[in-house]
């Protein structure tokens, strides 16, 4: 492994479901250690309630504000603050106000990153769901009520 800079113009562009996300750093470039993306997510979009079984997140926000659910709790995160998200609980994210909200997601480890590529794949429109739910249960990823 060695250093790698990306420039801020610089990291693989894509779609996944709406949010738009640029990988910064992927598992490739840290030997599975850690993924690093940007994402930028218009208002009122949002993941529904799911849980990771095999990483850790990392939200920075960057710009706007966010909701989250966690387990039983909730949280309106606005610029400059973070919410770390271990494995194993039950999280949703909603952007709240009418501005996009920029968020630094960091994944530990690194894995998930390949997910979201596949899921930039799917056609566009409104998703398949099945398709969703298998492609994430195939990242240790599955969505709950």
């Amino acid at each position: 492994m060695k250093q790698k800079i990306v420039k801020t113009t610089e990291g693989q562009r894509i779609n996944v479901l709406g949010d738009n996300q640029v990988l910064k750093l992927t598992g490739k470039d840290t030997d599975g250690q850690f993924a690093v993306i940007i994402q930028n997510l218009p208002p009122g979009i949002g993941v529904p309630k799911h849980i990771h079984s095999n990483d850790d997140e990392h939200f920075h926000l960057l710009e706007g504000e966010i909701h989250f659910e966690v387990g039983n709790e909730e949280y309106t995160l606005k610029a400059g603050d973070m919410i770390f998200l271990p494995r194993h609980i039950p999280h949703s994210l909603r952007v709240a106000g009418d501005k996009t909200a920029v968020v630094r997601l960091t994944i530990v480890p690194a894995g998930a990153e390949e997910m979201f590529i596949e899921l930039d794949k799917l056609p566009a429109g409104p998703p398949d769901m099945g398709t969703v739910t298998e492609i994430c249960g195939r990242y240790g990823v599955s969505f709950v009520q």
